[in-house]
């Protein structure tokens, strides 16, 4: 007679070896799965990119940086655009929303944004792609130490601003009035025009200052020039300037007035000469910035970059336009000669 201990004994002998490890197998999935279920979905990054004006080609050059970094948009990171029309209201509100999403950085792509993104915020780091000078402005405590919850890229060089008036004295050897068109709602340019006004004076130029707040303030601008017989024309660096860029460069070819900028896209676009770094470059390098962010460095530790080099570039065909010649030793320094 068999035991009730050897029936149990004899039962177990039955089931083969194959479905035990089958049993094993389906527990430790069990609990594996129940495991990465109590871990938490990684977080993906969002980036705030706040700008004045939407400016494709710096857009475009600080997406490219991203691509260039692994970033992958709606994949492993998501970037909240705002575009403020021009507004410095606008700018305000977006920079406000931005916080309120709680975005892990904010990309702020002009001193306007810049200025609405820090008083919007002192702790959601902030990285600015371009800005004269970030210590003047107040952004900074220095370029080496940020020491706040703003760094990025600056293309502060005391001698670029009057720079460009000596190239417009090579140009034109015996002009005297020189007109400078400056958008006062942003701060660098104010900055940059000091330095400005100060090579004119080295040269014995009277500057006219233009200012225009928006695109429907430029018509007006450039009516004061004409009255006050402007020989050249100087645009300081602003994203609404470059929005309006082609306006500006058919009132140069219209009024036979050779026009200076510090971006090769107006020189592309009809423009005379431009002197200044590569500011599609400096956006692509935010994005640098934005991942050491992301992966854990503070603001204020990261220093500010400058760019080691600044672009010469001459449009022969918009200065034969207005019946300007340009010097041979001019173009035999430019960087790249628009035919």
């Amino acid at each position: 007679m068999r035991t009730a201990t050897n029936q149990r004994i004899y039962n177990s002998a039955l089931i083969p070896q194959h479905s035990v490890l089958v049993v094993a197998l389906c527990a430790m999935l069990v609990a594996f799965c129940s495991s990465a279920q109590a871990q938490p979905a990684k977080k993906i990054p969002h980036i705030g990119y706040l700008r004045f004006i939407e400016v494709p080609v710096y857009d475009a050059a600080f997406r490219q940086g991203l691509r260039e970094l692994g970033y992958v948009e709606g994949q492993n990171i998501y970037v909240e655009y705002r575009f403020a029309g021009g507004s410095i209201d606008r700018v305000a509100e977006f920079a406000a929303e931005l916080v309120r999403l709680k975005v892990d950085v904010i990309v702020a792509g002009s001193t306007q944004s810049i200025d609405a993104a820090r008083q919007a915020t002192q702790t959601i780091p902030i990285v600015f792609p371009v800005t004269f000078d970030p210590v003047e402005s107040g952004f900074v405590a220095s370029l080496a130490r940020p020491g706040g919850n703003l760094t990025g890229l600056s293309t502060v060089n005391p001698d670029a601003a009057a720079k460009r008036v000596e190239l417009m004295k090579e140009i034109m050897p015996r002009i005297s009035r020189l007109a400078v068109l400056r958008n006062p709602t942003n701060s660098g340019s104010q900055l940059a025009l000091k330095e400005t006004e100060a090579g004119a004076k080295r040269l014995s130029i009277r500057l006219q200052v233009l200012e225009a707040r928006s695109g429907n303030e430029l018509a007006a601008a450039f009516y004061a020039a004409g009255t006050e017989r402007a020989q050249a024309l100087i645009v300081l660096a602003d994203a609404l300037f470059f929005a309006q860029r082609n306006q500006v460069v058919d009132f140069g070819i219209k009024h036979r007035l050779p026009s200076m900028f510090d971006d090769a896209p107006s020189v592309e676009a009809g423009g005379m000469i431009s002197y200044g770094a590569n500011l599609a470059e400096l956006f692509r390098r935010s994005a640098v910035y934005v991942d050491k962010i992301l992966k854990g460095a503070k603001p204020a530790d990261i220093p500010v970059e400058q760019p080691t080099k600044f672009e010469l570039i001459v449009n022969l065909k918009a200065a034969k336009q207005i019946g300007l010649t340009i010097p041979p030793n001019v173009l035999a320094r430019a960087d790249k000669v628009i035919q």
